[in-house]
């Protein structure tokens, strides 16, 4: 089979597409045939070596979806229509980035769907870390006003019409002010431009704080995050769209106001539920819910999609096609 292997830590030049033995099934394993995967930035900080553990040469690729091939003693059939997410794909075990993938039966999902296979492949990851950081990281409910920060990427687009849907009203940032529409379209109510501190005017649209913050930037804008909640907020950090993983000084009981509550949100595949999963796909497909796809890549032009992904110039999903 055709896969693009990791040769070793790097930049997008060391993915490299390459003849491999395809995977033979095994007891407990998911044989699938890979046709579309969504591009995740989790890959990118693995390919540079960031990603603890990893060893290389490996195959990347956190999640795909795609037909089981064989499926020996798991409750899967050949021919099903199947998402497969996390649980150590591509990372402790080669992942998605090829023709064919061998998966633990807990990390694939059935899916009924009609759906092209890009718009599906879209979904499984970017769903399952919104959905999470939602309901889990923020126990969001109707009636609270959400700050996503980070607003033009695929999970903070997806945010804003989840939130909607469930209640609440919401603010979102971005860096380019020609994006403002784009962010509206998605059911934004208020946009803000951010420059890298955004408390002050945030604090004049919402006085006191909001309710809620979902941190997709990182440790590069959390501080300043963490000025926008309310006294019994909650801020949630699930991305780094930043590029930084940790703060070089951080002082609790002087960073974090009075009251405001900091916590994250890094689902698996044990955090996904397999009927709501369905539930949205069904909704994409009646057209009641929509997903933002920026550009479609073959698997050949990988290397082009990691550069695209690091000069962070998509505004929502990227997927790669076999």
């Amino acid at each position: 089979m055709r896969a693009v292997v990791a040769e070793r830590a790097g930049g997008p030049e060391v993915l490299a597409v390459r003849e491999v033995p395809t995977p033979s099934a095994r007891e407990g394993w998911v044989l699938v045939r890979v046709k579309a995967f969504g591009l995740n930035r989790a890959e990118l900080f693995t390919r540079r070596g960031e990603s603890p553990g990893v060893v290389f040469p490996r195959v990347l690729g956190i999640e795909c979806v795609g037909i089981v091939e064989d499926a020996p003693g798991t409750r899967f059939t050949t021919g099903q229509k199947v998402a497969c997410l996390m649980g150590g794909m591509g990372r402790q075990f080669d992942g998605g980035y090829a023709e064919y993938t061998l998966v633990p039966e807990r990390c694939v999902f059935a899916v009924e769907t009609g759906l092209d296979w890009p718009t599906f492949g879209a979904i499984p990851e970017m769903f399952q870390t919104t959905y999470g950081s939602l309901t889990l990281g923020l126990e969001l409910r109707a009636g609270d006003r959400l700050l996503v920060r980070g607003g033009t990427s695929s999970v903070g687009l997806l945010a804003a019409r989840l939130a909607r849907g469930m209640g609440a009203t919401v603010l979102a940032t971005t860096r380019s002010a020609d994006r403002k529409a784009k962010l509206e379209a998605s059911g934004v109510d208020h946009v803000i431009v951010d420059g890298g501190s955004i408390t002050e005017e945030l604090h004049a649209l919402v006085p006191g704080g909001v309710d809620r913050v979902l941190e997709l930037v990182g440790t590069t804008t959390l501080l300043d995050s963490l000025r926008c909640a309310r006294p019994g907020g909650v801020v949630c950090m699930t991305g780094i769209l930043g590029g930084q993983w940790t703060l070089e000084r951080f002082t609790p009981m002087g960073d974090i106001p009075n009251g405001v509550k900091l916590t994250s949100y890094s689902g698996d595949s044990a955090n996904l539920d397999a009927r709501r999963l369905q539930s949205f796909v069904d909704e994409v497909a009646a057209g009641t819910q929509a997903i933002d796809v920026d550009r479609i890549f073959a698997l050949d032009e990988l290397p082009a999609a990691h550069r695209y992904m690091e000069a962070n110039r998509a505004t929502g999903k990227l997927v790669v096609v076999t």
